[in-house]
């Protein structure tokens, strides 16, 4: 049986006022209520690795939903796994880098 699901994207300057935009982004899609502070804690790692656009996706599948947040250079490992990380790994279902290493990713399960 096949899973139907949506994508949504958008990019964010990378500024620190952005995150709260990001917040309100995520909530208007997704109805999980982790889903704003996981999307929060990712953009700010990207945000604090430097990235001047942070490029956020939230994709569904079924009951799953995986948000995603990607910039234009890789990640040091401070920035994918610094203090921000145990929050989100401890709210998520999965967590990891991107294959290019320039993003985080998290999954959420169904309710």
């Amino acid at each position: 049986m096949s899973e139907s699901g949506q994508t949504w994207q958008r990019a964010f300057k990378g500024l620190p006022n952005e995150a709260s935009a990001v917040r309100a982004w995520t909530s208007s899609r997704t109805p999980h209520p982790d889903a704003p502070q996981i999307t929060n804690e990712l953009f700010v790692a990207l945000l604090h690795a430097g990235a001047d656009t942070i490029e956020m996706t939230i994709s569904t599948a079924g009951t799953r939903t995986r948000l995603t947040a990607a910039g234009p250079v890789q990640l040091r490992l401070r920035h994918s796994h610094g203090p921000g990380w145990r929050l989100v790994a401890g709210l998520a279902q999965s967590t990891g880098v991107t294959t290019d290493e320039c993003g985080l990713w998290a999954q959420l399960g169904g309710e």
